[in-house]
């Protein structure tokens, strides 16, 4: 499986599961709108730090954003 993807897939199921939109995940996580739509689309290619950032924004730990779920 594409690891990029699933972290897009898992992003946005997070995001939306906090009822956020990509605006204010964005703003939780000091990152641009576009970025964060970007990323959820398997269009970015995360660094370790905007993993971390992100994790942070979703009060998640960061592997469950690389882990395959159901």
């Amino acid at each position: 499986m594409d690891l990029v993807a699933l972290l897009g897939r898992n992003v946005r199921r997070q995001r939306q599961a906090l009822g956020l939109s990509q605006e204010q995940l964005a703003l939780e996580a000091g990152m641009k709108r576009s970025y964060v739509s970007e990323l959820e689309r398997g269009l970015r290619n995360p660094t370790v730090r905007a993993l971390g950032r992100l994790a942070d924004a979703l009060a998640v730990d960061p592997t469950l954003l690389l882990t395959a779920g159901e």
